[in-house]
């Protein structure tokens, strides 16, 4: 079997990586254009693109695949390309570019979808840390036969994967990235022998897992400490709970519910342990803190040079 790979971060790594390792033939791979990262700002590939080259395979970087829109030179160039090689199917993991009918018409299995929840449930763009952030028991891969809806195509595979109290969008970003690099695999060998059968994703149960924005990061500390607990999870790596205290931002990377009440936002006590802060109801002890320019440090590391007091206020959310 022949396949197109298009894909763009470390959880679309993964699959390709798993997708070389059973021995599928993969002429060529879509990824996103390089973009500026680290101190200098410097074009980075993709992790896609690196595997990729590391690998002998080609690379196409379109900045879109309309045939009508902003980019159409490019759209073109890639779709000479894809019609050159005839992919039997496309596999396609956390890509980042809407793909036209053209392009899921083009392969003789179509376009194949690794997506990062039990759909219906979180379709859209930040399924893992909208599953963290909602408290859900489980989540899961879903193989998707890709349609021009968000994500509301016919289910092939599906998996369930629990979800630990303690998981960060990080860690459980991990297990669900080689999950679906396994499940990808199981799919296109079934697909090989005519073995995939797919089924109408339920009308009921629909969620959508919208994009992270920065702005979220604020914490609001007139929500419960439940909410906010998970939402420093699911906030882990990016963009990260952030707290104003003194001035002085603060990230919280870990906390744990603390008994307690009180004004939302007071730090109620200080030990070793962390600072104990107020909720709209109960109260959140931030475990692990950053400064400005600083690295994380166990709270036990950080107060000693921060001022951080019983009595004193974190500043309220911003709008």
């Amino acid at each position: 079997m022949k396949l197109v790979f298009a894909g763009t971060p470390e959880f679309a790594q993964a699959a390709l990586a798993g997708l070389h390792r059973a021995g599928f033939e993969i002429p060529l791979v879509l990824s996103q254009p390089d973009r500026p990262a680290g101190r200098g700002m410097k074009l980075q590939p993709s992790p896609v693109k690196q595997y990729a080259l590391a690998h002998d395979m080609d690379v196409a970087q379109p900045r879109s695949l309309r045939l009508d829109g902003k980019y159409p030179e490019e759209a073109q160039a890639a779709r000479e390309r894809l019609e050159a090689v005839r992919p039997d199917v496309m596999v396609v993991a956390a890509y980042g570019l809407i793909l036209p009918a053209w392009v899921l018409a083009l392969p003789r299995l179509g376009c194949l979808n690794i997506h990062a929840s039990l759909l219906p449930r979180w379709r859209g763009a930040a399924p893992i840390h909208r599953a963290i952030e909602a408290g859900d028991a489980e989540t899961g891969i879903t193989i998707m036969q890709m349609d021009e809806g968000l994500d509301t195509g016919d289910m092939l595979l599906l998996e369930r994967l629990p979800v630990e109290a303690t998981d960060t969008t990080a860690s459980l970003h991990d297990r669900l990235a080689s999950l679906g690099s396994r499940l990808i695999v199981e799919a296109l060998e079934l697909a090989a022998c005519g073995g995939l059968q797919g089924t109408p994703q339920p009308a009921e149960g629909v969620s959508y897992a919208h994009k992270i924005d920065k702005a979220e990061a604020e914490i609001d500390w007139q929500l419960p400490a439940e909410v906010l607990e998970r939402r420093v999870r699911a906030f882990d790596p990016f963009p990260g709970a952030l707290a104003t205290l003194d001035g002085v931002p603060i990230k919280c990377w870990r906390a744990e519910l603390a008994p307690g009440a009180g004004l939302p936002g007071t730090v109620l006590a200080v030990d070793p342990a962390g600072p104990v802060v107020a909720c709209g109801e109960g109260a959140l002890r931030l475990t692990q803190l950053q400064k400005p320019g600083g690295r994380r440090l166990p709270a036990a590391e950080f107060l000693p040079g921060h001022t951080v007091k019983p009595g004193m206020v974190f500043e309220p959310k911003r709008g």
